[in-house]
């Protein structure tokens, strides 16, 4: 019996989702024997894509975690420019109580610099770190910071830099094992033998008539659907002015 296989603007998917479709694709004609169903041909070369296509995978994970460094360098910055305007205003209160440790406060953020706000990547998680490291070792200025209620923008900042820390070396590290890799290019090869993979199923469903091809396409198109049906919800949201780049790929 001839099938029809409904086609997906592949073009519409994130280059994860591409990655996790093209696989999904995979999965299900694996389960079906393509050399029975007279496609092994055809589905050799989609398999012959799989290792690029992880290559861009890892390429879109380093770009995710970009973004989430400068997330999270922008965190550090508010919260260094929170610490010094804190003190800058509490140097205007007239309460003798408070004045010494003002005082204190004070002139370790001048040893430090408030330009670490501005700062690069680089410079600014170590000046970050010195920072905090200092302030850990001085008793009088952890004191100055809890006596003056600031004790809470210390800490987060430590946890935003050890965050930052943490993943700009993870980001180092996997970018100095990955290849690089032309993601347009390889999507655009993997495009033309996605669909003449479709176009074979087809053909072959109307040309053996004794296989069953109508339970794998079935599945297919299933997979298909699931993906149309939620690109348009994600472009109803985009539409309607969300910002779907922060959405969970879809899987």
């Amino acid at each position: 019996m001839e099938t029809k296989i409904n086609r997906l603007q592949l073009n519409h998917l994130w280059n994860s989702e591409y990655t996790i479709f093209v696989n999904q694709v995979v999965g299900i004609f694996i389960k079906y024997d393509p050399e029975k169903l007279h496609l092994q041909k055809a589905f050799g070369k989609l398999l012959n894509v799989l290792p690029n296509l992880e290559k861009v995978k890892a390429q879109e994970l380093s770009n995710e975690h970009s973004n989430l460094l400068q997330e999270l360098d922008n965190d550090r910055a508010n919260l260094i420019k929170a610490i010094f305007m804190n003190a800058k205003i509490l140097g205007r209160v007239r309460r003798l109580s408070i004045a010494p440790h003002v005082v204190v406060l004070k002139r370790f953020l001048k040893i430090h610099g408030r330009d670490i706000a501005t700062a690069n990547f680089n410079s600014a998680a170590k000046r970050t770190s010195d920072l905090l490291t200092d302030y850990e070792s001085k008793v009088e200025v952890k004191t100055a910071v809890e006596a003056l209620s600031l004790k809470m923008l210390f800490d987060e900042l430590n946890i935003v830099n050890t965050q930052f820390n943490n993943l700009f070396l993870q980001r180092t590290e996997e970018e100095s094992a990955a290849e690089k890799i032309d993601s347009r290019a390889v999507r655009t090869e993997t495009n033309k033998i996605l669909y003449a993979f479709f176009n074979a199923l087809e053909f072959c469903s109307a040309e053996y008539n004794e296989t069953d091809y109508t339970t794998p396409a079935n599945e297919l198109n299933e997979l298909i659907d699931f993906y149309k049906t939620q690109l348009k919800g994600r472009a109803t949201r985009n539409k309607a002015g969300e910002d779907v780049s922060k959405e969970p790929a879809i899987a």
